[in-house]
């Protein structure tokens, strides 16, 4: 005991237990910091006292009036700061976060709803444009003129001929009839001669061939069928050889000139959507050029299987530069209220065709392709900006 007393007294170990008591006070002092005078005032916690509502730190939209669990993850709640006990709506970032996440902050304002569709679709023909060759007259398909589809022809030009008895008969009565008016003494044979002329042309037959059929010496037993319309013979349903009945289709033609866009509008599109709406597209079969048409129907009914309804453009095809099932994609800039109507300052005071909105004029009148009577761009939904109803509320 005496040997244990006697090296605790040593002076080194004297030395080493001040350093040490030393240490630990300075130690002490800098983590608790300086002490400052507090006498008088309240030593509870300040930021629990001054905040009625606890929030999670995980889940700020959990806000109760004292503490407890969040219901979401479990965790203690904490004293919502007082700058952050606004409305459930508030968020609170700072400015050096709000850099780096890129936040952008736009007033809330009255203003017309605007959107960009993209839309995608086929081209096809304008089935306004597109007619049949049929056979006047029953008989034998002697000659087909036209013997490949593809083949571009204008109006009037030869495509079939036929080789019919009921054509020949009818001439020979004509001819008779003809003769026989030339002297005639009463009305008997002027009823006669009509009647035959009116059997030619319910056949099919043109005015001018049926005159010319009267001044023929002998009747022809052939009938040549011409093309009803230019365009590009899409579809030869006969052959050289077949017998043919009446109302038979021989070809089909279409006008291309003319052609029709079909795009496709999910049903989150359709408010965007309006009747004459302009629109632009562009096809791979055509590079580096843009067309535009405008919008002539809207299908009323949806798609149960594709989800989708079809939205079909009228479009000017110059140079027949579109061809049929070839893919397009399109874009229609719409911007409306919030009653719905378009806005649009290019159709203000015009006048639109309801069958052809490509037809547009600046005062009232017919339309140009149908004869239907003009309506104006306000009936038809449009508004200028200037005259829009109550705007929607827009970020």
């Amino acid at each position: 005991m005496k040997m244990i007393l006697q090296s605790l007294l040593r002076p080194g170990f004297i030395v080493m237990v001040f350093v040490g008591v030393l240490t630990f006070s300075i130690g002490w002092r800098i983590a608790k910091g300086p002490v400052a005078d507090h006498s008088g005032h309240d030593h509870t916690d300040s930021t629990a006292g001054s905040s009625a509502v606890w929030t999670c730190s995980m889940h700020p939209q959990i806000r109760q009036p004292g503490p407890g669990k969040c219901p979401i993850c479990k965790m203690d709640l904490i004293p919502a700061a007082a700058k952050n006990s606004g409305g459930l709506r508030e968020i609170s970032v700072m400015p050096e976060t709000a850099a780096m996440m890129d936040f952008r902050v736009s007033p809330v304002v009255r203003a017309p709803a605007s959107r960009v569709l993209r839309l995608f679709g086929t081209v096809a023909y304008d089935e306004r444009r597109v007619q049949s060759l049929t056979a006047w007259v029953g008989g034998r398909l002697d000659r087909m003129f036209v013997d490949f589809t593809g083949t571009r022809v204008r109006k009037g030009d030869h495509l079939a001929e036929i080789y019919s008895p009921d054509i020949f008969v009818a001439q020979q009565d004509l001819i008779r009839a003809k003769r026989e008016l030339a002297g005639a003494t009463t009305g008997t044979q002027r009823l006669l001669y009509d009647a035959v002329r009116e059997k030619l042309r319910l056949l099919g037959i043109p005015s001018d061939r049926i005159d010319a059929m009267e001044v023929a010496q002998s009747p022809a037993d052939h009938i040549v069928l011409t093309a009803p319309q230019d365009g590009i013979v899409v579809e030869k349903i006969a052959r050289e050889g077949d017998y043919v009945t009446t109302g038979q289709k021989l070809y089909t033609i279409a006008d291309l000139s003319m052609v029709w866009v079909n795009l496709e509008a999910y049903e989150s599109d359709l408010p965007w959507l309006r009747f004459a709406q302009d629109a632009t597209f562009t096809s791979d079969s055509v590079p580096g050029h843009e067309f535009h048409g405008r919008v002539a129907f809207i299908d009323p009914v949806l798609d149960r299987k594709r989800r989708v309804v079809s939205v079909r453009v009228n479009v000017e095809n110059t140079n027949a530069l579109l061809k049929p099932g070839t893919f397009v994609s399109g874009s229609i800039h719409s911007e409306i209220d919030a009653e719905g109507h378009a806005l649009t300052n290019d159709l203000l005071g015009k006048w639109i065709s309801p069958m052809h909105p490509e037809i547009i004029k600046d005062g009232p009148g017919t339309c140009d392709i149908c004869g239907m009577k003009l309506e104006r761009a306000e009936d038809l939904g449009f508004l200028p900006a200037n005259k829009a109803g109550r705007l929607p509320l827009l970020a």
